[in-house]
């Protein structure tokens, strides 16, 4: 794993190659089994190949039009229902304070490291997206208010090999028993 985790780049250029159907599932997959507190697996994906939808995405994504390069998005939603019962309403939002709220983009955070790296494993290309306002990116996808969208995964064959970017080094990262 590490010779995944040591080569992982974010991609903003792909090929129009297709990416096989079988794959994304292997992908979802990987997601489905990461870990979340209490088991709650908060997390919902929404795979989108539709160029309508991919353009509408990218535009609520503050107009990035590289990610139109991609042939597949696959954005990932936190349901805060896993942790807050139905009956109580619910709009999230960036500046919602609900401590479920940071644990429901936890886990969720988590599965989709677990779809970076597979992806990785299987030779496609990846990016995080996450700029954007849940007022403007849920109605492009009928995503319920008390849903919080977590990022887009723009995904397919890289047409770049971007070079590894600085890391700080571990002994500066790095404490024992205390700070």
């Amino acid at each position: 794993m590490m010779k995944e985790i040591k080569m992982r780049r974010s991609i903003r250029k792909y090929t129009a190659e297709p990416v096989e159907d079988e794959k994304i599932i292997e992908l979802l997959e990987s997601a489905r089994l990461a870990p979340s507190g209490d088991n709650t697996q908060p997390w919902h994906f929404i795979v989108v190949k539709s160029e309508l939808i991919r353009h509408q995405l990218a535009k609520v994504s503050n107009n990035q039009k590289w990610m139109l390069t991609a042939p597949v998005f696959i954005v990932c939603v936190a349901d805060i229902r896993s942790r807050i019962a139905d009956d109580v309403d619910l709009s999230l939002n960036e500046n919602s304070q609900l401590v479920e709220l940071k644990q429901i983009i936890r886990d969720t955070s988590i599965s989709i490291g677990h779809i970076l790296l597979e992806a990785e494993n299987l030779g496609l290309g990846t990016c995080w997206v996450a700029w954007f306002i849940q007022e403007e990116i849920r109605p492009v996808l009928n995503i319920p208010a008390d849903k919080y969208v977590v990022g887009i995964i723009t995904l397919g064959h890289a047409a770049e090999t971007p070079k590894a970017r600085p890391r700080k080094k571990l002994e500066d990262l790095v404490h024992y028993e205390k700070w």
